[in-house]
């Protein structure tokens, strides 16, 4: 089953009881309840919201990403589950002792499958993606030729539509930057929410290992799906309101990233379980038991 995504943008008050999260709005006064085990991740994007600590817990506990915003609504913190795994301690030592040939193997695939969605995206938008095609045939061990960045470089250039503009890929650049970047924040809370239910470490990345940086490994493993917010992102352009701005409805339409159809091995599932099946084969790529990560597909 696929778990929600609540948003809050007004004044509220979150408490729990019989294992519901119990919804106080401020402004009408409305009581609304929903079972904690229906929700996969929180979305707190208002200075005035209020969340008790039982309920925190209780959350964390039923492994729900919880997302605070800034106050331009950017998302800024995630809070995730300490203790998601039964075999907690085995799977951090699989993961801490892989070795770097493994890394990089994993590496290698993971850069492969983000390729051939950037590409199936374009071919999706009756763009060329010839050239994406073949850098995605030829990536080595460790993308050690850098088959990404070029990859990247022809991608931006074709990905949107003339009324753009110039597209430069720039986390503090000019929208649809900031639409991108909203996206990414969830896809990056559901892979970090599902790596800790793998019994991983999201801070111990394959390839990403900034030391300033809590969670290396969800970025690693987010690559082959951010073409799925891409596309959300294309879909939602107008020409007609070219500022592109964060707007209530474009927000709620970015929220369901989580429930957008991925394909892996002809199976279609919602992406959040897509996901799950991709840090479930990591975990196992860690333990000796597989060799292959399993990515979700653009179809």
């Amino acid at each position: 089953m696929v778990k929600r995504t609540l948003y809050f943008g007004n004044p509220a008050y979150l408490k729990t009881k019989t294992e519901q999260v119990v919804i106080e709005k401020q402004n009408d006064g409305e009581v609304i309840s929903v079972p904690i085990e229906d929700v996969g991740l929180i979305v707190l994007d208002h200075g005035q919201i209020t969340i008790t600590s039982g309920l925190m817990a209780k959350l964390l506990e039923k492994n729900v990403a919880l997302i605070s915003c800034d106050n331009t609504h950017h998302p800024t913190g995630l809070m995730l589950n300490l203790d998601g795994h039964t075999l907690q301690s085995r799977q951090f030592a699989a993961q801490i002792e892989s070795s770097l040939p493994l890394k990089k193997q994993l590496w290698q695939q993971t850069i492969t499958a983000k390729i051939y969605n950037q590409a199936t995206l374009l071919k999706q938008l009756n763009k060329e993606n010839k050239f994406l095609l073949n850098l995605a045939k030829d990536v080595k061990s460790g993308d050690s030729e850098n088959h990404e960045a070029k990859a990247a470089s022809y991608y931006w250039k074709n990905l949107f539509p003339p009324f753009v503009g110039a597209f430069r890929r720039d986390r503090y650049g000019m929208p649809p930057n900031n639409m991108l970047n909203y996206g990414y924040a969830i896809l990056r809370a559901v892979v970090a929410r599902s790596l800790v239910g793998s019994g991983l470490l999201p801070t111990l990345g394959i390839f990403h290992r900034n030391q300033y940086n809590a969670y290396c490994l969800a970025d690693d493993i987010m690559e082959p799906y951010r073409p799925f917010v891409d596309k959300l992102v294309c879909n939602m352009l107008d020409p007609l309101e070219p500022a592109f701005e964060l707007t209530p409805e474009i927000k709620r339409q970015l929220l369901t990233i989580p429930a957008m159809d991925v394909y892996i091995n002809g199976d279609k599932s919602p992406l959040m379980i897509g996901v799950q099946r991709t840090t479930a084969s990591l975990a196992k790529c860690f333990e000796g038991k597989g060799k292959n990560i399993v990515y979700g597909e653009l179809e």
